[in-house]
């Protein structure tokens, strides 16, 4: 099972997706760019700023050299694999496109216009002649229809992925119901069970993450690649047209009334104020997601085989941010509010992957049960202090939900006992918490619940087993002070 959900293959399936559709699509704003700066070059009469166009076209023709390179022959560096499809190589060395050798005629054009004297640089120029020409025709549409054609194969890819997806999903769920019904078989063998339990215990780990990447599959997807790839190019280039603008508004202070009008009318030094906010809250809306994207690629690798000192509260700010799709309100169930009483923690001795699968598991049942009811106000309190003698870490979890009976307590802890339907739960998330904290980290777990009157999880782990109970106090005085 640890390959149902193999998230780190997909996502580098999509980054590479992803720096292909970008790359095509930057080859094709970089000829209009270098059209663009050509026809300027040679309608300025300014020695420094012919100079500086000519840097800048120069640099856009380079870029499109490297761009073009690493498409067909790949580049580590842009994440370009190379080898494209059979239909691509016929576009770019095929007719009628033949556009790889249009490309490289263009870039030559480009160059030559680059080294041209300064009595050269008119509209009559052949080198200008050909850009302009080209640039609207012939290399326009062979680049629309490379750049459609990496869209076609993007979009089948990422059809190929979800299908995948979704067999492997139903894999999962065939393992886990198949594992159900063989649980009064696997307590009469527990030693095969303990021999095994690295493995079940990522089993339940990837189930996790598997329910959870359908709740979030939306914020993670090929147009949040496009827009992240993109975001600062167009940052770059709506700066330049800002230059623009303000050369032109220092050359010509007195407009034409009908350009005066246009200017009013769009209210352009609101505009040049506020885009830039509009770019930056994109970017922040764009860091949120990737931030989401990494946590989850966290949670799918295997967990590390050495203790580690670490702040527990991390680890249940990672979990969070996690589940922080199943907290909202969906249909007639309204959000879940998160309550936090964190208290002054030191850092402690654990395996932190483990204790964040188990914060995962408890979070996850306590949001399962507020779901049981309908437009119910739900919350869960996550509190965290010492014990009074400073040897332990108590971490409580407590739900406003349904509660247990004493029957369903009993059994808690017992592998493969879930009251969830067949499919939706293994029995196997609690039951793998308890080993975690009790035999892994010599510390306990229980639970106190009420029917009607929620449930409260308390996990203790030893706060750090090398250190004396004295040099615990200490530890947590200067933590006080």
């Amino acid at each position: 099972m640890g390959t149902y959900f193999d998230i780190d293959n997909i996502i580098t399936a999509r980054e590479i997706n992803a720096a292909i559709i970008n790359i095509s699509g930057r080859q094709r704003m970089l000829s209009q760019r270098a059209a663009l700066f050509a026809l300027q070059l040679v309608c300025t009469e300014d020695s420094c700023e012919q100079d500086r166009l000519r840097q800048k076209m120069l640099a856009a023709i380079d870029l499109m050299e490297r761009s073009h390179n690493g498409l067909i022959n790949g580049n580590p560096g842009m994440n370009l694999p190379g080898k494209p499809s059979k239909t691509v190589w016929k576009i770019y060395f095929e007719a009628p496109y033949y556009l790889s050798q249009q490309i490289r005629n263009y870039i030559t054009q480009v160059r030559a216009l680059g080294q041209a004297s300064r009595t050269e640089l008119n509209l009559k120029n052949i080198h200008l002649k050909y850009i302009l020409q080209v640039s609207e025709t012939e290399l326009l549409a062979g680049l629309d229809t490379v750049v459609s054609q990496y869209h076609k194969e993007s979009d089948s890819l990422q059809l190929q992925l979800e299908i995948k997806q979704a067999q492997l999903y139903q894999q999962s769920c065939t393992a886990t119901a198949t594992a159900h019904a063989h649980a009064k078989q696997l307590e009469r063998t527990l030693d095969d069970l303990q021999r095994t339990q690295s493995q079940l215990i990522q089993a339940e780990k990837f189930c996790s993450i598997g329910q959870m990447v359908a709740g979030v599959a939306h914020e993670i997807n090929n147009p949040f690649n496009f827009i992240y790839g993109n975001l600062q190019c167009t940052k770059e280039y709506i700066q330049d047209l800002f230059d623009l603008i303000n050369a032109y508004q220092e050359h010509y202070p007195n407009p034409l009334p009908s350009i005066q009008t246009k200017i009013d009318n769009i209210e352009l030094d609101f505009l040049q104020e506020d885009l830039p906010k509009i770019l930056d809250s994109m970017q922040l809306g764009a860091n949120r997601i990737r931030e989401i994207i990494l946590s989850l690629r966290n949670f799918s690798r295997t967990d590390q085989t050495s203790q580690q000192l670490v702040d527990l509260h991390q680890g249940i700010d990672s979990t969070l941010l996690i589940l922080r799709n199943r907290l909202k309100a969906c249909g007639n169930r309204q959000g879940v509010e998160i309550v936090k009483d964190y208290g002054n923690l030191p850092n402690i001795e654990c395996y932190v992957g483990q204790l964040n699968q188990v914060f995962m598991n408890i979070l996850s049942n306590a949001i399962d049960a507020l779901e049981e009811i309908p437009n119910h106000l739900g919350y869960i309190t996550i509190r965290t202090s010492l014990s009074p003698d400073c040897s332990r870490v108590i971490i409580q979890i407590a739900d406003n939900g349904p509660g247990m009976t004493p029957e369903v307590q009993d059994q808690l802890f017992d592998p493969f006992f879930t009251t969830k339907p067949l499919g939706k739960g293994t029995g196997l998330g609690l039951a793998i918490s308890h080993k975690i904290v009790v035999d892994t980290h010599r510390g306990s777990l229980k639970c106190e619940s009420f029917r009607g009157k929620g449930t409260e999880f308390w996990i203790e782990i030893p706060l750090q087993p090398s250190l004396s109970r004295s040099e615990c106090k200490l530890k947590q005085m200067a933590l006080n002070s």
